[in-house]
């Protein structure tokens, strides 16, 4: 065990971080979990825990308790100073529970020295490496950097958790039990009937990804549509799934900023699914005026994005910001509505699919885990340890109200008539 075994004074590192974790841990209520020490040693639930916690190391237990972040937390994961095995999505209990006693902690003088025992001198570490951006926050030129940083991973390593349309949003669950590949057919199909897509319309898509909605939209609603990226692997990979699907000739997909698109002509109906949560606060007005822009007269525009709950306040600094969507910014609800408002849109409906997000990325963590060795393989391990935490982390925010999603349908009346029925009823008809 060399540097592991003793403390500075005598005691074993094992025995220390067992006591620790008994008072630590003496008010949580969940005892459905074990902890497994570097030698071996377990804590807690003998039998059938939903998770072990393992730690590699006495410094682990150390940047758990003594004045723990999240973005703490999530470094000591990725570089394996703990493991997960089990239902990582119940960790997260755990997280939320040691991030609120982090401050009582540092407030004892003998939990912290207690907690101090566990250094270990000399101890080799690979450092963390967040992604480092240049330029103004929200810049072309640096939106460019924050999203070829997150999509142009392989396409292959999408492929091992996405669904068989390759479809990186919330899903439309019927029930629970639903597939993911049904859901995201289901969300598709439900999106076109929200914007009442009719043959021969023009549809432009904000943010396509790698062309699933374009090319449900023309192969069975019959429009011509036009998918927007700002990732060149996204765009080849979805020009030759149109081509292999025969529909290049009613759909194209450009690499272009939304901010720069000029066709010289209007769009019957927009759709942004996803894309909104790189925009930032501060281009709000700019990004709608631009969509209002490019849409006729009693078109129509569905957004789908992300939001924190208006109530929700984050402790520290973001993991997610630094490792999986720099830049990322979310607003909450009422702010996206009233900048929309602002730039002349009429709100129509809105509809929040919080729980559908949360059986999503329940699906996608699954997925990746079942795919754990190739996805290695595709990428590397902390790759893997990135996405699986960030995931399920998601997952466990939608799950308990702190993130929502939203799809709000923004009309553009003429003259005052939106050209919408009176009625949802055909979005439910099968």
């Amino acid at each position: 065990m060399g540097l592991l075994a003793k403390s500075l004074f005598g005691k074993p590192h094992s025995l220390i971080s067992a006591e620790l974790l008994e008072t630590l841990l003496a008010d949580y209520p969940k005892r459905d979990f074990q902890v497994r020490l570097w030698d071996g040693t377990t804590w807690g639930m003998e039998k059938q825990p939903r998770f072990t916690l393992v730690l590699k190391n006495p410094e682990a237990l150390r940047a758990m308790f003594l004045s723990p972040s999240e973005l703490d937390l999530g470094e000591a994961y990725i570089c394996d100073d703990f493991n997960i095995e089990g239902d990582i999505e119940a960790v997260f209990d755990l997280a939320d529970y040691l991030l609120g006693q982090g401050r009582s902690v540092g407030e004892s003088s003998d939990l912290k020295a207690r907690l101090q025992e566990l250094l270990v001198k000399d101890r080799p570490r690979a450092g963390p490496d967040p992604i480092k951006l240049w330029g103004s926050i929200h810049s072309k030129d640096r939106d460019q950097q924050a999203v070829a940083y997150h999509y142009d991973l392989p396409a292959e390593f999408y492929a091992l958790w996405l669904d068989q349309r390759v479809v990186y949003s919330c899903a439309y669950f019927a029930t629970p039990e639903d597939d993911l590949d049904s859901a995201q057919q289901r969300k598709l199909d439900y999106i076109c009937k929200k914007l009442r897509l009719r043959r021969g319309e023009r549809l432009l898509d904000i943010g396509c990804g790698w062309g699933g909605l374009i090319m449900h939209a023309a192969a069975n609603y019959g429009v011509q549509a036009v998918g927007l990226t700002l990732s060149v692997p996204q765009a080849e990979v979805a020009r030759q799934r149109l081509r292999e699907a025969g529909l290049s000739d009613r759909c194209r997909v450009e690499v272009s900023d939304y901010r720069d698109i000029d066709h010289g002509q209007q769009y019957d109906k927009i759709a942004s699914i996803g894309m909104f949560e790189h925009v930032g606060e501060t281009l709000l007005p700019e990004y709608f005026n631009r969509a209002y822009d490019l849409l006729r007269p009693g078109g129509v525009f569905l957004n789908h994005g992300i939001a924190y709950s208006a109530t929700y306040r984050r402790r520290g600094p973001s993991f997610s910001d630094h490792y999986v969507f720099p830049d990322g910014e979310l607003v909450p609800i009422n702010t996206t509505l009233r900048a929309a408002e602002l730039s002349r849109f009429e709100v129509r409906d809105l509809e929040s699919l919080r729980e559908h997000y949360a059986l999503t990325l329940h699906k996608w963590v699954q997925r990746l885990e079942a795919h754990a060795e190739e996805a290695r393989r595709i990428t590397d391990d902390r790759t893997y340890r990135i996405w699986r935490l960030y995931m399920a982390g998601s997952a466990h925010l939608f799950r308990t109200g702190r993130l929502n999603v939203y799809q709000t349908l923004l009309a553009k009346p003429q003259h005052g008539d939106s050209g919408l029925p009176l009625t949802r009823e055909n979005w439910y008809r099968v």
